[in-house]
């Protein structure tokens, strides 16, 4: 292994063999690298990349796939992951550059040309965040008082596999006994190495409401709160959960003012 690098990646190739042999070097240059998925369709990257672009660190896109060629991906849905174009022929590199593109590799690629590559992502990345940093500290000292950042995504095992669910995915966070699950918005259900006083102080207090010891939900997943017995509230999420999530009586009146926007 020659790097640290952790990232999570799309490979959009038709040719089954090249596939298997990107995914070694990937592999063999990190073991941080996770491949998301493998897609070897116009159709299914257009489709597949609505629902999970969030997930993507790196695309690694060959041109020519099996039903046209991969800039078609571009006219049906914004990419705004970086890619690196594999290719058996040269003339598309002009179109590669004019998209998110920070290389372009021809065919059949060496270990040492998929490494050059890495690392001028990694370098490009590293400028990325000392820019940030940098207006961040511009801004803090302008404003006199440091901007506090949250959490806004959290990996998770499924199987063998590991991937990243985001805040728009996350309907609530639900303690049983020692365990802490994340639930998404589409019912499933992921143990996380967090307490929920843990995230508490990771999470973002405008989206998020610690309601009662055993639950935190995200304001988004909220579909209805109702008057319950002795004046407490009984929340029902956006998806079909059977257990009752009913915000503690001392939290009511706190609650209210979190769910009215005045936190």
């Amino acid at each position: 292994m020659n790097s640290t690098l952790s990232l999570n990646v799309l490979i959009v190739e038709d040719e089954t063999p090249a596939a298997d042999k990107l995914e070694r070097y990937l592999k063999k240059y990190s073991e941080g690298i996770s491949i998301l998925h493998r897609i070897d369709t116009v159709k299914e990257s257009v489709e597949w990349l609505r629902d999970h672009q969030a997930e993507v660190d790196l695309i690694f896109m060959d041109v020519q796939l099996k039903d046209g060629i991969s800039f078609s991906i571009f006219q049906e849905i914004k990419i705004e992951k970086p890619i690196i174009f594999i290719t058996a022929y040269n003339e598309f590199a002009l179109d590669a550059f004019k998209v998110n593109s920070i290389d372009y590799l021809l065919k059949p690629i060496t270990f040492t040309d998929l490494s050059v590559s890495l690392k001028k992502m990694e370098s490009l990345s590293s400028q990325l965040r000392w820019n940030e940093e940098k207006n961040k500290t511009i801004t803090q000292n302008l404003s006199g008082s440091p901007a506090k950042s949250y959490k806004n995504r959290f990996m998770v095992k499924l199987g063998e596999h590991i991937r990243s669910i985001t805040s728009e995915e996350i309907s609530f966070f639900f303690a049983d006994g020692r365990d802490v699950y994340l639930i998404t918005n589409q019912l499933r259900k992921f143990i996380i190495d967090y307490t929920l006083e843990g995230l508490d102080e990771i999470l973002d207090p405008k989206q998020y409401y610690r309601v009662n010891r055993s639950y935190i939900v995200n304001i988004s997943s909220i579909q209805d709160v109702v008057v319950y017995s002795n004046s407490r509230l009984k929340i029902t999420p956006n998806i079909k959960w059977e257990k009752e999530i009913i915000v503690s009586r001392d939290k009511v009146n706190d609650f209210k003012q979190w769910f009215d926007g005045e936190h």
